[in-house]
């Protein structure tokens, strides 16, 4: 019987320390504040063209934080970088929309558009469970005037 209690009780152990990975594997929103400012100064002080290399290449990490990667948008809907799926680079991505119908790109465009930053919630696919998830995403515009810089985490 104390043998059976422990192995219970290393169980339960066992079982709290992986949810506790889990939770810390996923993003905060003052982390995801943190990553957009910190890619909105790697623009300005690598340049656009380079910065949006870094933040595309998979191998290069200070772009990815737990669950978190960087993603640029011109206003129009066009990905100029994509730190979770380099094949969206150069597509138009307008017209995506998450399972409730939100145009959520759009929304992420406008909201960057009149206030400079700012958070926008959706629903989306998690990376890793492939599973639905609520999203949030906090946006910035670049000083470019026509694209945004944006961070997402799951809620």
């Amino acid at each position: 019987m104390k043998f059976l209690s422990s192995l219970i009780l290393a169980s339960a152990f066992a079982g709290a320390a992986f949810v506790a990975t889990a939770q810390e594997q996923r993003g905060t929103k003052e982390e995801a504040v943190a990553l957009v400012n910190a890619a909105a100064a790697h623009v300005q002080k690598a340049g656009p063209e380079q910065a949006y290399k870094d933040f595309t290449d998979k191998a290069n990490t200070e772009w990815r934080k737990k669950d978190m990667y960087v993603f640029v948008n011109r206003f129009d809907g066009t990905t100029l970088a994509h730190g979770g799926n380099d094949k969206l680079v150069g597509k138009n991505t307008s017209e995506l929309k998450d399972q409730d119908g939100k145009p959520f790109i759009m929304e992420m465009a406008a909201t960057a558009r009149k206030s400079g930053s700012g958070w926008v919630d959706y629903s989306w696919a998690h990376p890793e469970t492939k599973k639905l998830a609520a999203k949030t995403t906090y946006v910035k515009a670049l000083p470019s005037g026509d694209t945004f810089v944006g961070v997402g985490i799951y809620r």
